[in-house]
């Protein structure tokens, strides 16, 4: 036996107990150090409320011009929600010097169609065909997108100033792009607030990103700039320079977005930061009752919310790593630091949960049968390991909460707790799932596949609340003064319909009044030939829904119930509406004459109440009752095309 050794005898047994005491000894040293961080950007902000820093965001409050925006609008299969999404946007953006540029891949005709309607309509939007079938990424189209921009720059001899980036499920504030070109007097690249938009207590995958985007567009993004990092892109709502994206085209042989990697937003807000550029995001702020963000719909089952974050954690963790490593003065490396740690932290944290609900079950389970804790820790020191790790999760947890009750409400910050738990599975799944793709694409040799996130649009139309002022809209296309615009604001009681009092003191013509009201709702205006409404679509909605809405059905074709109004209904309508057809509810406005005249014929077919689902399921014909209107003004200044038609 050597000198030192102890007989086999006399070794201390590894226990159960001792095992597991260093298991979570190690868990949570782990998680304390994740916790710790966590604090960084807090700090960041609340020194930066007592200490000016001289990387404090600076918007003017006034820009001295509007300069020319180029909105890019990327599409694959886009054709149940680009045509809302223009036309609300276009509705309600007051900006006036901007253009759509809308990109489609020649393998889909249907969106194609819809972007086609819509042009015909506007003058500021315009079609950018892809040169390659579909899909390839999001990059790439945007890139193709960027060439319809220079060619329409040298056709009409301008030039743009700023490019703005967003999607097909985007409702964007209508203050937005004067939140963009005033901060372009400044800076090189904008990132406007993202939000999701607020949905049920219930939708427990949309909750997370609101619970996430709360808290990251409240903190983490203020943190980013006021510590001198990069700002990178959301995706949506950010606007580039003009000359910066010029600059890149150059050095990359036309190329301004990198196909080669499947998050080319947060990457090219690295670049643009490393090659010396200003940025900022812009703080998020309250406009009466909205927030000045960009607002959509996020995935809202476990199943694309997974599959959308690995890709997030793909491009962001991995392949930004592998592509740019850790170049950067030490705010950057920590900020990369902070987007990388997560493929770790999320499997962490969902061990974490799975270890406390064991052992609150063993717990009880020990407590009836009157037995030790068996997954209690027994060492002091793991103890406060434990509590500390406790305290500064339930610290994280109060933090999200406040930030999801500033932007969403109590009611629905009450649930935040349950959705961390939940988010810490789906973004647990999302890092094992990103890491094994990567890995093996990488031994494989071959590029990783970019998905496509499906998208939706809120139905109906704009809300009110992204609504432009009615009188505004006829003061700007000549139909009203000034003058007249400011008496009526002070003369039409509040509770009279403005456009019935327009329309009743024969103040307007109706169709000036039908086209701007169809511009305020961003919705179509129709002319209803009553020779093509049918009985059967008539009937399949109840008599109140004329008498309590103003709505009358008139037309059924390819799945889709048309209602005719004079006046712009609420949303909430439509969500009763969903519950009596099992069609897709599509509101058509119509002048006072022609839904007089529907509303006649209506009740003369109406002999009998109606069943309320009665042909919901029935398609007429290939006529359709219903025609466009001439085509609708764009959203400028110069409104001729509405002057034209009064």
């Amino acid at each position: 036996m050597l000198a030192g050794s102890s007989p086999a005898g006399s070794r201390t047994p590894v226990t159960f107990e001792a095992l597991w005491n260093a298991f979570l000894a190690l868990l949570a040293i782990i998680l304390l150090i994740s916790g710790i961080d966590d604090l960084v950007p807090i700090l960041i902000c609340v020194r930066a409320a007592f200490v000016p820093s001289r990387h404090a965001p600076q918007i003017p409050p006034r820009a001295p011009l509007q300069r020319r925006i180029a909105v890019f609008v990327p599409c694959w299969q886009e054709f149940d929600v680009i045509g809302h999404m223009l036309r609300h946007n276009i509705a309600g953006i007051k900006y006036r010097n901007f253009d759509f540029f809308v990109g489609t891949y020649p393998n889909d005709p249907a969106t194609i169609a819809e972007v086609k309607k819509v042009v015909a309509s506007f003058e500021n939007v315009h079609l950018a065909m892809c040169s390659r079938p579909g899909p390839t990424c999001k990059a790439d189209c945007l890139n193709s997108i960027y060439a319809r921009m220079e060619q329409f720059e040298a056709e009409r001899g301008i030039s743009f100033d700023t490019v703005l980036l967003h999607d097909a499920e985007d409702v964007i504030h209508p203050d937005a792009l004067d939140v963009v070109n005033r901060a372009r007097a400044a800076y090189d690249m904008v990132q406007v607030p993202v939000l999701p938009l607020p949905t049920g207590f219930a939708e427990f995958t949309h909750g997370i990103y609101c619970d996430e985007f709360a808290e990251f567009q409240n903190i983490d993004m203020r943190a980013r700039g006021l510590s001198g990092s990069f700002i990178p892109s959301n995706g949506v709502g950010t606007g580039f320079s003009r000359d910066v994206l010029a600059t890149l085209a150059r050095e990359r042989a036309g190329a301004v977005f990198d196909p080669g990697t499947l998050t080319e937003d947060y990457e090219i807000g690295v670049r643009i930061h490393a090659a010396g550029h200003s940025q900022i995001f812009a703080p998020l702020r309250r406009d009466g009752n909205t927030w000045v963000a960009t607002r959509e719909y996020f995935p809202r089952n476990v199943r694309a919310a997974v599959r959308q974050r690995t890709r997030w954690v793909t491009g962001i963790s991995l392949q930004c790593w592998q592509r740019v490593g850790w170049q950067g003065g030490w705010p950057t490396r920590y900020w990369f630091w902070r987007d990388r740690k997560g493929l770790l932290s999320n499997v962490l944290s969902l061990l974490a949960n799975a270890v406390s609900l064991a052992g609150g079950a063993d717990l009880a389970a020990s407590a009836l049968a009157r037995r030790p804790w068996t997954l209690g820790a027994t060492s002091p020191t793991v103890i406060k390991l434990c509590v500390l790790t406790m305290l500064l999760t339930l610290f994280r947890l109060s933090l999200r909460t406040a930030c999801v009750a500033r932007i969403y409400g109590p009611l629905f910050a009450a649930g935040v707790p349950l959705r961390a738990i939940y988010a810490n599975f789906v973004n647990c799944g999302a890092s094992v799932r990103a890491i094994t793709t990567y890995v093996s694409a990488r031994l494989q040799g071959r590029n990783l596949a970019w998905q496509k996130t499906a998208h939706t649009y809120p139905a109906g139309p704009m809300p009110a609340f992204h609504r432009r002022d009615l009188l505004e809209i006829l003061c700007d296309s000549g139909c009203l003064s000034v003058e007249q615009a400011s008496a009526l604001r002070d003369g039409i009681p509040p509770q009279v319909e403005p456009a019935a009092y327009l329309l009743e003191n024969g103040l307007v013509s109706e169709d000036a009044l039908c086209l701007a009201l169809s511009i305020q709702g961003g919705v179509q205006a129709v002319r209803v030939n009553l020779e093509l409404v049918k009985q059967q679509v008539v009937r399949s909605l109840p008599n109140y829904i004329e008498e309590r809405y103003g709505l009358v059905p008139f037309d059924m074709n390819s799945g889709r119930l048309a209602l005719a109004g004079w006046l712009v209904p609420s949303n909430e309508v439509f969500d009763e509406l969903k519950a009596l057809t099992n069609l897709d509810v599509e509101f058509q406005l119509v002048r006072s004459s022609d839904y007089a005249a529907l509303r006649e014929l209506c009740y003369g077919l109406r002999l009998d109440p109606p069943d309320p689902r009665a042909g919901s399921n029935k398609v007429i014909g290939e006529r359709s009752a219903m025609r466009h209107l001439p085509p609708l003004p764009a959203n400028r200044t110069d409104n001729s095309a509405l002057r034209s038609s009064v």
